[in-house]
């Protein structure tokens, strides 16, 4: 049968979706206003003042932009199938505006390898590499997003509750809930300046993660919210969110702990466990937020705030 049209419901403005949908237009930002001049300074410095800066110094401080850059790039292609079987105005409103900030993500993303990774590259004469070189990406990486591929395209073809709850499991809760959210925090505190100082500061690099995790908390609530609802009104039973998520935790710590580009000797920068610590923490939380009917899911200003990580 041939689809028709129907006109939709008007807005629902107290809705939690539409009230994402006006957070993210009144936060817009620019990735091309961010300024990496000092990134690019400080890393030509850092380079300078080491004793021998080799190719594998290098790889290990950006081997995580390009985990992010081609995630950011995936999930930007593989938000679609949601958007299109998703039915409530509000959702479809908010999406567009996560549809627009993935992009903005995998856009801010580029331009730090176009303009920093490969300016110092250049300024050490060393042949320009690739974002997207495959030595990047370990096979947990590749198998998560895999599988959030998998489970987003499932529901062009049956876009069943539980088919729509691994959906947001997927690609809400750990990809960007879990992975993403870890990842950033882990960056922020390596390159902000403060924890490590035998690292680079780059202020750049930490403000782009700081814009993009205050997205990105918005975007976990929406699912969070989705979750929610699924559980407590669809009759989605909460273990299948639980195993869900629990199946794709190693894939996670895999990644998280993809040590094979850290430079010989001790190891600089946060503590072994620490990242798993945070992301476990986490992801406790928003499971308990979910299956809960008595416990609030957070309002969007405290998602997007980052002032603390409590």
């Amino acid at each position: 049968m041939e689809p028709s049209y129907t006109p939709t419901a008007v807005m629902d403005r107290d809705s939690r979706s539409n009230r994402y949908y006006r957070n993210a237009v009144e936060r817009h930002w620019d990735p091309g206003e961010i300024d990496l001049g000092r990134d690019l300074e400080n890393l030509r410095a850092y380079a300078e003042a080491a004793d021998s800066f080799e190719r594998v110094n290098l790889d290990g401080i950006v081997n995580g932009i390009a985990k992010f850059g081609a995630g950011e790039d995936a999930v930007t292609e593989d938000l679609a199938p949601l958007a299109v079987v998703l039915d409530d105005i509000d959702d479809q409103l908010f999406l567009t505006t996560q549809l627009y900030e993935e992009a903005k993500h995998a856009d801010f993303f580029d331009r730090y390898w176009r303009e920093v990774v490969w300016g110092l590259e250049d300024h050490l004469g060393w042949e320009r590499s690739s974002p997207r070189d495959e030595k990047w990406f370990n096979e947990p990486y590749v198998e998560l997003f895999d599988r959030n591929r998998r489970a987003q395209y499932r529901l062009l073809a049956d876009d069943t509750p539980e088919n729509l709850a691994i959906a947001y499991c997927h690609y809400h809760l750990t990809v960007e809930g879990i992975l993403a959210q870890t990842g950033y925090f882990g960056m922020q505190r390596s390159f902000g300046g403060d924890a490590f100082e035998e690292l680079p500061h780059l202020p750049g690099l930490v403000e782009g993660f700081t814009k993009i995790r205050s997205d990105e908390g918005r975007h976990v609530g929406f699912g969070m919210n989705q979750l929610k609802t699924l559980v407590q009104e669809e009759g989605v039973d909460s273990r299948l969110v639980e195993t869900t998520v629990a199946d794709l935790l190693p894939l996670v710590q895999g990644i998280t702990e993809d040590d094979r580009f850290q430079p010989e000797g001790d190891p600089v920068g946060m503590e072994e466990g620490e990242l798993a610590a945070y992301a476990m923490e986490k992801h406790a939380q928003r499971l308990e937020q979910i299956a809960d009917a008595s416990a609030e899911i957070p309002d969007v200003d405290e998602l997007v705030s980052l002032e603390s990580d409590d």
